[in-house]
């Protein structure tokens, strides 16, 4: 722990006094700093102007980084017949029915994303209390109930990332690795906060966008300038 608390303190330092910057500059900074002795991953933190405990002011969607999330992706699909041998075609790691759901049930999760075709959803929706709380559940709103199994398997493996206000309204994900190349990551950042800024709900009021910051996986984070991450 001496290390880490070295590491931390050496990284509050670089970033004080860093705070309201641009993407850019954020970046640059997280990229510096990311020091661990493993590929850190890039996250973002969004403070939003709403209150998701109202069905109107939800946010929710998905985008697909530019530059892909650098994260291998294990996707399980819920489906039967031909769709089910469609999605192992695309690339599905796990594919079942009944047999899944029973795997589920019995504590064994082993995927990231979760989709399904329309009439498993029967069978899907007694998953409802072991998938919610992971965000596994599959939703027709975010891509994964759907026929288009292919389609949905290659965009999850392809850097689709998903995103939901927590009840804080706090958007949060990781939008690539310390590795990639400084532009890259901009890119990411800059096409996921526009996706934010899609989803803004009907109902929510006032400032929608409150605070931006970037972090590492073991680094502090440094706050980023709300108008140039969403290039007003």
């Amino acid at each position: 722990m001496g290390k880490l608390g070295k590491r931390l303190t050496a990284a509050r330092a670089a970033f004080d006094g860093q705070d309201d910057v641009t993407v850019e500059e954020a970046v640059a900074l997280v990229k510096t700093n990311a020091k661990a002795k493993f590929d850190e991953t890039v996250e973002i933190s969004m403070n939003l102007g709403v209150d998701p405990r109202h069905a109107d002011q939800m946010v929710r969607g998905t985008v697909n980084l530019p530059n892909g999330t650098g994260k291998s992706v294990r996707v399980a699909v819920f489906a039967r017949g031909p769709k089910a041998e469609e999605a192992q075609a695309a690339g599905a790691d796990i594919v079942g029915a009944e047999d899944l759901m029973e795997t589920v049930q019995g504590g064994t999760i082993d995927f990231d994303r979760c989709i399904a075709t329309p009439d498993m959803m029967p069978i899907v929706g007694r998953l409802g209390k072991v998938l919610g709380p992971r965000n596994l559940m599959p939703n027709p709103k975010v891509g994964t109930v759907t026929m288009d199994v292919k389609e949905a398997v290659e965009a999850a493996k392809g850097g689709q990332v998903q995103f939901k206000a927590e009840k804080a309204g706090v958007v949060h994900a990781g939008v690539g690795k310390a590795s990639f190349d400084e532009a890259k990551l901009v890119e990411n950042v800059r096409a996921f906060v526009e996706a934010v800024n899609r989803a803004k709900p009907a109902g929510a009021k006032g400032t929608y966008m409150k605070k931006v910051s970037l972090s590492s996986t073991m680094g502090p984070g440094v706050s980023v300038n709300v108008e140039n991450a969403t290039g007003n």
